[in-house]
């Protein structure tokens, strides 16, 4: 496929939770997932720029898994950014992926810079805890990050700093919201989008003027249960999705791709 040279194309994927040995998560083997994603983007979408894998790119963030991992994703026909989630291991990840941006600091962060936006890569993660944690240290990298740039800026994160409505959910986001937010506020007019993984549900919005989304994971998802009163949450195996992205000078556009819809087209 041609390139737009006057547009930016990104696939934004999720929560592979990739297991080592290809075993079973939750009855289903999410290796099979990832390979199904990685052909449908070769074949459909490879005049893509990048592909961004927010998070949870294992569930259990052992060597094995990273392993299996890495073998799916050098079959990629496009270069790949990788985040990691709070499933992940930063050691076991930074061994099988040595070359991915790290901060001063240690943090899986790093930056892309393109013709429509810097790409600010970030760690939300927190060895211990399934919530998100954006800690001083990091939110130094990423207030240095802004100022050092005056043009539009696209974030990418694994943990969302705002609520989506499902409770147990939002119980895991970002911790540090406030204080992730007084770094983004006085740059608020230059953030274009923010896309986060973590909820394993399609959804958009925007969180305090800024505007947002997140893609299905691909391995399973969390219910759509906005108004449970229990405690826990439920999961279910709704299809999967990746998000295809185009971004110019005027706009950013995210389309929900169904990659494993098998039905038939017809004109209309």
């Amino acid at each position: 496929m041609i390139k737009n040279p006057n547009a930016l194309k990104f696939i934004h994927l999720t929560d592979p939770h990739v297991a080592g040995q290809e075993a079973l998560v939750y009855g289903r083997r999410p290796t099979e997932r990832l390979r199904a994603a990685i052909d449908s983007i070769n074949m459909d979408h490879d005049n893509a720029d990048f592909v961004v894998i927010t998070g949870d790119l294992t569930h259990h963030g052992d060597m094995d898994a990273y392993e299996v991992f890495a073998r799916e994703l050098r079959r990629l026909s496009v270069p790949s950014h990788l985040l990691v989630g709070n499933h992940d291991d930063a050691r076991a990840f930074a061994y099988q992926f040595p070359e991915t941006q790290r901060c001063e600091h240690g943090f899986i962060q790093g930056s892309k810079r393109t013709p429509f936006g810097l790409c600010l890569f970030l760690d939300t993660s927190e060895k211990g805890t399934s919530k998100g944690v954006y800690c001083e240290k990091r939110r130094t990298w990423l207030a240095n990050a802004l100022e050092e740039t005056d043009g539009p800026v696209m974030l990418f994160m694994h943990h969302p700093p705002f609520a989506i409505g499902i409770p147990n959910t939002d119980d895991s986001k970002l911790q540090d919201s406030e204080a992730f937010w007084h770094v983004l506020a006085p740059h608020k007019q230059r953030i274009r989008h923010i896309f986060v993984g973590h909820a394993h549900r399609v959804m958009f919005g925007n969180w305090r003027g800024i505007s947002v989304s997140g893609m299905r994971g691909l391995n399973h998802q969390v219910m759509l249960e906005l108004n449970r009163q229990q405690a826990g949450q439920s999961g279910n195996f709704e299809a999967p999705a990746y998000g295809i992205v185009l971004a110019d000078a005027d706009q950013v556009m995210v389309h929900m791709h169904d990659f494993t819809d098998r039905s038939d087209p017809f004109p209309l």
